[in-house]
Order: C-alpha cells, then sequence, then structure tokens
C-alpha cells in the first residue's frame, strides 16, 4: 500500500509540439473525412434529428458511463495487483489526461509518458507506474490483436475488401511479430537484454554516443528491463482478484469502445448485425495501432468509412464516423486537456 503523495518536480513540456501535433491532428483528421465524403459517401452529408431522440441520447450517456469508468478501473485494479491502491477520482483524471496526449503525439508516444509522469506524482515508483501502464497496454493489445485472425477470416463484410487485399499479408506479420514481442517481453524479458545491449554498440561504435553515455544508457536498459519483468511477476502472483478483474475490465472497455458505432447506426434506424458491428471496429481499431499519425487522425477515419460504406447511405456515414470520434476521442481529448492543465498549475503551486 503507498501514500499519496506528490512530487515537487514538474517536467518540462513541450508545449509547442503538443500545438503543433495538435494542429496536424485536425489537419489529418480533415483530410480522412473528406477522402470518406468524396470515396465512399458519395459527396452527401446531412444531418439525422434521430440521433437527438431522448432514448439514444440516454444509451450514449450510459455507454460512456460504462467507457470511462471500465477504462479507469482497468489501471485502478492493475496497480493494485501490484500493491498500489489510489483514489479512483485520480485515476479517472488519468484515464482524461491519458486520452489528450496519446491522441496528440505519434503512435501514442507521449501517453506513456504522462501518465508515468502522472503516477509518480501521486507516489508510484517509476518502474511500477511504467509497468502498470504496460500491462494495462498489454492486455488491451492481447484482446484486439487475439480477436483480429479471427474476425478477417470469418467476417463477411471483410472479405473482398480492397484495403485488406493489399495489406493482409503484412498485417498477417504484424500480428505474428506483435504478439511475439509482447510474449517475450512479459515472460521471457531477459531475452531482450542482448539484442538491446548490441544496438547500443553499434550506435556506439558509430560515434553517435560516447563511452560515458553508452554505459550509463547499458545499465538503465538492463536495470528497466528487470525491474519491468520483475514488476509483471509481482503483478501475476498478486492478488487473483485484482489480476482478474484487470483483464475483465479491460474486456468491458473494449466493448463498451466497439459498441458505439453499433448503437448510433441502430439509432437512425438501421437493422445492423452487432457482431458485423464489432468485428469491424476491432479490425479498425487493430490497424489504428500502426498508424503514425497523431490519434490514427485521417487513418480511423479513412479505415471506418471503407468498412462501413457498405452498411450505411452516403448522407449517415460522414455523420456516424463524426458522432464516433466525437464520443470516443474528441470528448475525451477535450476534458483532458483542462484536466492536464490543471494538474499542471497544481503542482507549480505546490513547488512554489
Amino acid at each position: 500500500m503507498t501514500d499519496i503523495t506528490q512530487s515537487e518536480d514538474q517536467p518540462s513540456l513541450p508545449w509547442r509540439r503538443f500545438v503543433l501535433f495538435g494542429l496536424l491532428f485536425v489537419v489529418l483528421t480533415a483530410i480522412g473525412l473528406y477522402i470518406v465524403y468524396d470515396q465512399f459517401a458519395d459527396r452527401n452529408l446531412s444531418f439525422d434529428p434521430r440521433l437527438l431522440e431522448p432514448g439514444l441520447l440516454a444509451s450514449v450517456a450510459g455507454l460512456l458511463l460504462v467507457y470511462y469508468t471500465a477504462d479507469g478501473l482497468r489501471l485502478y485494479y492493475t496497480l493494485s495487483a501490484l500493491g498500489h491502491r489510489l483514489p479512483f477520482k485520480v485515476i479517472l483524471r488519468l484515464v482524461f489526461i491519458n486520452l489528450f496526449v496519446s491522441n496528440v503525439t505519434p503512435m501514442a508516444t507521449g501517453g506513456g509518458v504522462a501518465q508515468i509522469w502522472y503516477l509518480e506524482r501521486y507516489g508510484v515508483p517509476i518502474g511500477r507506474a511504467t509497468a502498470a501502464t504496460t500491462i494495462r497496454t498489454v492486455l488491451a493489445v492481447l484482446f484486439i490483436f487475439s480477436l483480429t485472425p479471427i474476425f478477417l477470416l470469418t467476417l463477411p463484410a471483410l472479405q473482398d475488401q480492397p484495403i485488406l487485399d493489399r495489406i493482409s499479408f503484412v498485417l498477417s506479420i504484424l500480428i505474428f511479430l506483435y504478439l511475439l514481442f509482447f510474449t517475450i517481453v512479459l515472460f521471457r524479458a531477459h531475452w531482450m537484454i542482448p539484442p538491446l545491449s548490441g544496438a547500443l554498440g553499434l550506435i556506439r561504435r558509430l560515434h553517435l554516443i560516447n563511452a560515458s553515455r553508452h554505459r550509463r544508457w547499458q545499465f538503465k536498459a538492463r536495470r528497466e528491463i528487470l525491474r519491468f519483468s520483475l514488476s509483471f511477476g509481482h503483478y501475476v502472483r498478486g492478488p487473483r482478484r485484482s489480476v482478474f478483474l484487470s483483464a475483465l475490465f479491460t474486456a468491458v472497455f473494449l466493448l463498451s469502445l466497439f459498441s458505439f458505432p453499433a448503437l448510433l447506426i441502430h439509432g437512425l434506424g438501421y437493422d445492423v448485425d452487432y457482431l458485423t458491428s464489432l468485428g469491424l471496429l476491432v479490425v479498425t481499431t487493430f490497424i489504428m495501432y500502426f498508424s503514425p499519425t497523431p490519434g490514427a487522425s485521417g487513418i480511423s477515419e479513412g479505415v471506418f468509412g471503407s468498412f462501413f460504406s457498405g452498411m450505411l447511405t452516403g448522407s449517415h456515414l460522414i455523420l456516424v464516423i463524426l458522432v464516433w470520434r466525437l464520443l470516443t476521442i474528441y470528448l475525451g481529448m477535450f476534458v483532458g486537456l483542462l484536466v492536464f492543465h490543471r494538474e499542471l498549475t497544481r503542482g507549480n503551486k505546490d513547488a512554489s
């Protein structure tokens, strides 16, 4: 059990880079939407008042509550399995901070750093914070990457998809490599030390770093790999209830995330097959993992439009994409920006 104490150290945050990536997110989103509008929606877009019906709004609000709560609980119980308990309101703030930072940095690279910084401020050591956020991500990845091949092979709506015809072989290789990588990271982390040491040695021989930095990086890399391996061992041997609930709420989080399009499409009067919509979202999310753009902007809209163009009329396709991204990304990003700013302001006041 850890006490909640805030660190006075404040990071130097690259706000200019955040602004740049934020603008890039907006521009790429607009490009992606225009491509869908031009290629799949027959240049047709109109608002449907059925999206404002009280029953649908209540259902969306309930699903949002499950979505955010499950996202927080999966990290809460992962930390609990590692021996750290934080108030849920602290974890919930981290949910929104992660949504903001991860979606304004390429391939979500900033999300992990922000989460570790935040957890350290509340008394979680860096090694445990890294392990907790990594394990939370790995659990979601294992679900998505295990289900993707099943849907690719069995879902009729994904057959003869032009985009998948071109990249199916690459997707198969990526699935295998991704699962192999995480299997090694989780169960044989020490196997990573020799290739990592070799890579650092190559960098040294190319005179990209000096001898002192090479020794320091070698030491830190080995230490963090072993710390993570030890922390994952603690997680697996942690309280069974916490380990089980971390996996359970990961599944609930993903199920709620993948259910938004089905709910919207049903609200617009379509007789949607839920399993088909769920499978399409699983594969869409899988492809988004490899998008180099901030928040998979542009890529997510294009893939979604390609997959769902056969299910929706042109006038509804762009509308569903916009509302789907609003509910699952834009809303959380806006709240996350406010929470992140508030945390930084409060931290600076504490340090002064």
